[in-house]
């Protein structure tokens, strides 16, 4: 995928949801993955020329693991003119050796949005940019309906009263092969996830169901997203 066709995906999630605003001041969460580095690479762009002047800045919130390095990503934020700031906790310890989790994402994900929502706050941020692509949406869906016995999804903007901060997706329209194939042509080093459960979580579950379904239905991923964007599911409606 080219830069510019991942720049029309992000700025027609960006005006279709109206994700951001004059004078904001964007954290993204930075795993150092695929998804959260194409999420930084499009916003440093679109700073450039959008109509709406905004700032961001880059936040990882390192787990503790001892193999994390994230020198890469340093060396990128300097490249392209954005501060980084890496938020250490002891997050991979508490779930994995004080708590013993068998099914840790849940938990691990409660405390890293808490963390990095505490340090977009003391960056001055009134939002933070997510890196969830078009996949992600689809399988939270199956993952909501299979496992909660609910209809539902994380909206495109969700606002959190309680630090008075918005969570966008900006990549929200890109599908999950066009965020690799991008990473791979640009040559852009990412980080690999230390977690001992990646690759062994619901999500991966989920993610393979849908792929043998999409063997039979075609364009199954698809289908299911043009439903959410259609059905009455909070913040799902384009014309707020």
């Amino acid at each position: 995928m080219k830069h510019q066709k991942l720049l029309s995906y992000v700025r027609r999630a960006v005006e279709d949801y109206k994700m951001i605003d004059e004078g904001d001041k964007i954290a993204i969460g930075i795993s150092g993955g695929k998804d959260s580095i194409c999420t930084l690479l499009a916003l440093a762009d679109l700073r450039r020329f959008y109509p709406k002047k905004f700032e961001i800045e880059a936040v990882t919130v390192s787990l503790g693991f001892k193999n994390s390095d994230y020198s890469d990503i340093q060396t990128l934020c300097d490249k392209i003119g954005v501060n980084y700031t890496i938020v250490e906790t002891d997050i991979g310890q508490i779930i994995f050796e004080e708590r013993k989790e068998k099914n840790p994402c849940s938990l691990c994900s409660k405390m890293r949005k808490g963390a990095l929502n505490d340090a977009a706050e003391s960056l001055g941020c009134n939002k933070i940019a997510l890196g969830h692509n078009k996949d992600d949406i689809v399988e939270t869906f199956f993952m909501s309906l299979f496992f909660e016995g609910r209809i539902n999804v994380f909206p495109p903007v969700s606002y959190l009263d309680r630090k008075k901060l918005y969570s966008i997706r900006p990549l929200m329209y890109v599908p999950e092969n066009e965020v690799r194939s991008y990473i791979r042509k640009n040559e852009i080093n990412i980080v690999k996830s230390p977690c001992p459960a990646d690759g062994n979580t619901k999500r991966q579950e989920i993610k393979e169901l849908i792929s043998n379904l999409s063997k039979t239905y075609d364009n199954l991923d698809g289908k299911v997203f043009n439903a959410i964007q259609r059905s009455q599911i909070k913040g799902w409606n384009k014309n707020g």
